[in-house]
């Protein structure tokens, strides 16, 4: 298992390995020296978990494990895809599942354009960031307008506005574990306070989610599209029926375990088992 901090999550899947004899290495990327082009196979064992917080390190050091063929959980194009709000988007579109009307601009003023198709309120998110980070409700004109005078002045990653619609829903959202192609838990993220937002990061309870048959099939359906692996999709409850809106690579379960009592580290370890075979 690569890393470069040690969560709740990293710790409990360890303490499971070290609990069933699995022989689990832990790898800080921040110590990682890497001889491109050289065989560095054996020091990685036969398949690498790939747990690290920062999406670039992640990215750059799977694709070195991939250009040895040393198998990575989750594999290079799913971390790609599921870490870019805008990938992911794009993935659900062509699978036809249901997810929130989305538009793409790079100015101020074309994406003044884009929320005057969507209609006010919208909701604007940077492609790449986590825990509702610089997610930004525009409630009107003025609003808008003033946001996005702000980010002209940040990041140029900040300038790629991805907008989407805000979607009239309960205080809540739902995420969901899926390993493979199978929802194992399911949280909803409850809003506790005015804030608009469910990121358990700002203050959102866990409560306990049924699996039902909607869900459930949503849910791989999204795993697919994305390619597979261990994913945390997070899902929305509008009058239409569920809405994929967001996946997560390195997913999250410090919230799901006590909720749902389900055992995802040890799923996780019989899913690295049996893809290692």
């Amino acid at each position: 298992m690569v890393y470069d901090y040690i969560r709740w999550e990293e710790k409990v899947i360890a303490d499971v390995a070290r609990k069933r004899g699995v022989d689990l290495k832990l790898f800080d990327s921040k110590d990682v020296s890497l001889l491109l082009g050289s065989s560095y196979e054996d020091y990685f064992g036969d398949i690498v978990l790939q747990r690290c917080l920062s999406y670039f390190r992640s990215l750059h050091l799977t694709a070195a494990l991939e250009a040895r063929d040393i198998p990575v959980v989750n594999r290079l194009e799913v971390a790609l895809t599921s870490g870019n709000k805008l990938l992911t988007t794009l993935s659900l579109l062509r699978a036809g599942i249901p997810t929130p009307r989305t538009a793409l601009s790079f100015t101020p003023e074309s994406a003044m354009k884009s929320v005057e198709k969507l209609g006010y309120p919208a909701v604007l998110k940077p492609t790449i960031g986590s825990w509702g980070r610089l997610v930004a409700l525009l409630k009107d004109e003025d609003s808008a307008e003033a946001i996005f005078e702000d980010r002209e002045h940040m990041f140029p990653l900040y300038q790629v506005y991805y907008i989407q619609e805000y979607v009239k829903r309960p205080p809540r959202d739902i995420r969901c574990i899926v390993i493979g192609d199978k929802a194992v838990a399911a949280i909803y993220r409850v809003s506790l306070s005015r804030n608009w937002k469910t990121n358990m990061a700002l203050g959102a309870k866990a409560e306990n989610c049924p699996i039902t048959k909607e869900l459930e099939d949503i849910c791989a359906r999204t795993s697919k599209a994305i390619g597979g692996g261990i994913l945390g999709v997070d899902c929305m409850e509008s009058p239409d029926g569920l809405l994929v809106h967001e996946v997560n690579n390195t997913t999250e379960f410090k919230n799901t375990v006590p909720a749902t009592g389900v055992d995802i580290p040890g799923l996780i370890i019989e899913y690295l088992i049996e893809c290692g075979r």
